[in-house]
């Protein structure tokens, strides 16, 4: 069976890419056959798996407006079993132009459906804002991990991310249901972050991984090198952190 997964906080600088690029890349690296959507204009997750954004012809923009197919932009990645459909910075003016297209929050779920059933997994980067793109994602998507930084703000931004679940599932995907919680930027030094965890914990029992992604350089370095850190630095704390994250995601399927 096929499943999408939405990484989404519409909070920024929590981890989010980070967790879209290694979580699809340990995916495929444990025999899992991965996309990789890239619907953040910005276009971390395209640069992070090694594609050159601005050589990128054709992108998850002309797959949404211009109705282009998704197999017509995929990238194959020269990392295991992963595939791209990548960004530009035309996806900018994607959440304008939406608007003008009919049933819009259904976009992006129409546009994976012929290539739906041809991955093992797909994993949606999402914008860090509450717009049409986050809402499309969440409407294609089967379930969301959400990438939370230890800290007490991250708390407050839940309870608002989760109030925009509930709308997506009242007006466009009854399905959605919260795959997990994974905590980021952890650092075990800090008591703040044990009451993250346990507030954490009380509200969502069950819901929180117990990888932990770890404060580190070289999970900062690697995307300048357009590698995941499991081909980056592959001993590495943080790649130690997403292999196990990974297992226990894969555990729990």
């Amino acid at each position: 069976m096929s499943k999408t997964i939405a990484i989404f906080n519409q909070k920024g600088g929590v981890g989010k890419t980070t967790t879209c690029v290694n979580f699809a890349a340990c995916l495929g690296y444990k025999d899992k056959k991965t996309l990789l959507v890239d619907l953040d204009p910005q276009g971390n997750s395209t640069s992070g798996v090694g594609v050159d954004k601005s050589e990128v012809k054709q992108s998850t923009y002309d797959m949404l407006i211009n109705e282009v197919p998704a197999k017509d932009i995929l990238i194959k990645t020269e990392f295991k079993n992963l595939e791209l459909l990548p960004s530009n910075m035309n996806l900018a003016g994607a959440e304008l132009e939406l608007d003008e297209v009919e049933d819009r929050a259904k976009a992006l779920k129409r546009a994976l459906a012929p290539i739906y059933l041809e991955y093992d997994y797909i994993i949606i980067d999402c914008p860090p804002s509450l717009g049409l793109l986050s809402i499309n994602a969440l409407t294609a998507a089967d379930t969301l991990i959400v990438p939370l930084q230890c800290e007490y703000y991250a708390l407050e931004g839940l309870s608002q991310l989760l109030g925009t679940v509930r709308t997506v599932k009242q007006h466009y995907n009854e399905h959605l249901e919260l795959e997990g919680v994974l905590f980021t930027m952890y650092d075990s030094r800090l008591k703040l972050n044990q009451q993250v965890q346990d507030e954490v914990n009380e509200y969502f029992p069950n819901k929180a991984y117990k990888a932990m992604i770890p404060r580190s350089v070289k999970l900062a370095e690697a995307p300048s090198y357009g590698e995941p850190i499991i081909y980056y630095e592959k001993y590495s704390k943080p790649a130690f952190a997403y292999r196990k994250f990974t297992d226990e995601f894969l555990k729990k399927q």
